[in-house]
């Protein structure tokens, strides 16, 4: 019999829900907050000297709160120089949010703005069609290299658009977080098929290995209160839930067993720790820095 479990990226309103919840009940927009700025002015350091242009390029750019971090920290190295800021990101929502946040915030007279509604995919697909080759000064691509089908092509490709003096920044959960002992152990048994994939920073350093680039790494600690998992019938816990299996309604269609599974799985202190009456998912990002 067919399961009735099946990916939650197939359900994008649900998707968008579950998403903003866990940024609601997670540390994931704080750390990386905190590394913008704290750690970013030494990365970007050196990507506009001497240009009159720099040019930003956000893969899966969301709804822009942490790319409004990033464009403040480049315009505060270089002060006055215009700044091309273009967005690939495929969920019409999260473009709408972000010309939202861009219209709420100030001192951006010297950036400009390009929304493309299409996958990295079908950016590098456009791209190549049109036989052009763009290159960029600072590109970014955070938590999205679960929705591309083959990572290292992905990688390679955008890599190759780096001018001399750029950077490639990349973030996806740490090998050290509670995901990578969950989707080690259960992600066969998720129903992402062809949507997304598991991707963490151990397999993130095989591949720059093996392609021989430089890169720096830096881990972000981060946790998420999944307190609400465990509460039967809480619509909040069967959301985290969703986003934590990337499974639409996870605990209406998995497998008794599977559940079972996931939900003792999910209380050890291989994934979370208990603190104040609280179960806190350990949430760990990588920021990995690579070099052109």
């Amino acid at each position: 019999m067919a399961s009735p479990m099946r990916s939650l990226i197939t359900d994008p309103a649900r998707y968008l829900r579950s998403f903003r919840l866990f940024l609601a009940n997670s540390t994931e927009h704080q750390c990386m907050r905190e590394f913008v700025e704290t750690q970013l002015p030494a990365v970007i350091a050196s990507i506009g000297n001497g240009k009159p242009t720099i040019n930003i390029l956000s893969v899966g750019g969301g709804a822009g709160e942490i790319d409004l971090l990033i464009l403040s920290k480049v315009q505060a190295r270089y002060p006055g120089v215009t700044i091309n800021n273009e967005v690939i990101e495929p969920s019409a929502d999260q473009i709408f949010k972000y010309k939202e946040n861009v219209a709420k915030t100030s001192n951006l007279e010297n950036v400009k703005f390009t929304w493309h509604k299409e996958t990295a995919y079908e950016y590098e697909s456009r791209m190549n069609a049109e036989k052009t080759t763009k290159k960029w000064d600072f590109i970014h691509m955070i938590q999205m290299l679960y929705y591309m089908k083959d990572v290292p092509p992905t990688i390679r490709y955008f890599h190759s658009l780096l001018e001399a003096q750029a950077k490639l920044l990349i973030i996806v959960v740490s090998e050290n977080s509670g995901w990578e002992t969950l989707w080690k152990k259960y992600g066969s048994s998720f129903p992402i098929g062809d949507l997304c994939s598991y991707v963490s920073s151990a397999d993130l350093k095989r591949i720059l290995d093996s392609a021989g680039l430089k890169y720096q790494l830096h881990e972000l600690p981060s946790h998420m209160d999944i307190t609400s998992c465990f509460i039967e019938g809480n619509k909040d816990g069967e959301l985290l839930l969703d986003f934590l299996t990337e499974t639409c309604e996870f605990s209406k269609t998995a497998p008794p067993d599977l559940k079972r599974q996931v939900m003792e799985e999910l209380r050890k202190p291989e994934c979370s720790e208990k603190r104040d009456g609280k179960v806190l998912f350990n949430n760990n990002l990588s920021v990995i820095v690579i070099e052109p």
